[in-house]
């Protein structure tokens, strides 16, 4: 799993079985293994590069997911059914049908001999829907004890029951905007939000982003790196401080995380993962807002949760059962999504 903050790789070894119609899971060894400065670039820098790069990039981040996963297998002497590959999103915009997620399935699997599921979000898109957000199915499926589930990473995203339905869909960007903003003061991130506590609000700006016009969208919807190039980029683009656009841009996502808490349809535990979490004043700030009880996990599954989904997606692929609810990406139909490449030599 890697994800828009380009903070690195997340690998982890998750057993699932069924008991009396209902998934388990129990999560094993797992690890995050940070980007080389290298490939931090590259990352950052590919969506602006020719098509040659593109196709060299997809290749390379494929063997290089798949030296790790090889890696990782003999460390802990693993015997592996599937490997649930994200990739990384370079291109997200359903809206005009595409989305590309970098990362060759074939040069993964080749090097670390495995049956590989990934491209797990092109089909949706090709049904008419937003191919985000995924991990609801695992919400679901896998965390139903919540009233609802909320990750906070590049994108913060929520997923809920509302009667028999479940709603799900991107907030509002996170931590792909406080990273950069936290980039202008030399810093890979803002530890514990503590830069963004020793500023003050700037109320005009604050307003700005809050006006936004995606926030007055229905859902299903999503959020990619463009909607941020296109709309909140030049917002921010005002003469401030680091401290104080920090400050400014915590607030707004906790107004926007609290603010949708505090429509849900039920009242109880909100489960809370990714590494906003880590954000203490961001966390802060959304329980004051909202009148959710917000649960905070042990820490593997804080930084776990999506690997831990996209493993499942994996699992479901191999079992060719729906791994894909159309209902909360906007689809068509529900899909049986992600290539296959089997990386396994059988001898006879």
């Amino acid at each position: 799993m890697s994800g828009t903050s380009i903070d690195g790789i997340d690998i982890a070894c998750v057993e699932f079985w069924k008991s009396n119609g209902k998934w388990n899971f129990r999560l094993g060894p797992w690890k995050s293994i940070p980007y080389s400065a290298e490939w931090e670039n590259r990352l950052h820098f590919l969506p602006d590069s020719s098509a040659l790069d593109f196709v060299k990039t997809h290749v390379e981040y494929g063997r290089l997911n798949g030296e790790m996963v090889h890696q990782f297998i003999l460390e802990n002497n693993l015997e592996v059914d599937v490997v649930g590959f994200h990739g990384h999103t370079i291109f997200h915009n359903p809206a005009l049908g595409y989305t590309s997620q970098i990362g060759d399935g074939a040069a993964m699997a080749a090097v670390c001999a495995q049956l590989v599921a990934c491209d797990f979000r092109s089909m949706d898109v090709a049904r008419g829907g937003q191919g985000a957000p995924l991990v609801p199915i695992g919400d679901d499926l896998l965390f139903s004890e919540y009233t609802a589930c909320v990750n906070v990473g590049g994108f913060a995203n929520i997923s809920y029951k509302n009667a028999d339905d479940l709603v799900a869909f991107d907030i509002c960007p996170a931590n792909i905007v406080l990273n950069k903003l936290a980039n202008e003061l030399q810093l890979p991130y803002d530890a514990e939000g503590k830069i963004a506590e020793s500023g003050s609000l700037n109320q005009q700006l604050l307003e700005q982003l809050n006006s936004l016009d995606y926030y007055l969208q229905s859902h299903p919807k999503s959020l990619g790196k463009e909607w941020v190039d296109q709309f909140v980029e030049p917002i921010l683009l005002q003469r401030d401080s680091a401290e104080n656009l920090l400050r400014t841009f915590v607030e707004h996502v906790a107004i926007q995380i609290s603010g949708t808490l505090n429509t849900l349809p039920a009242y109880g535990q909100a489960l809370f993962s990714g590494g906003g979490v880590f954000n203490s004043f961001l966390m802060k700030r959304i329980s004051d807002l909202t009148i959710q009880k917000i649960h905070t996990p042990e820490r593997d599954i804080i930084e776990m949760k999506e690997a831990i989904v996209f493993a499942f997606l994996g699992v479901l692929r191999m079992l060719n059962e729906t791994n894909i609810y159309s209902k909360v990406t906007g689809a068509t139909d529900n899909s049986i999504s992600g290539a296959l490449y089997q990386g396994k030599i059988h001898k006879s």
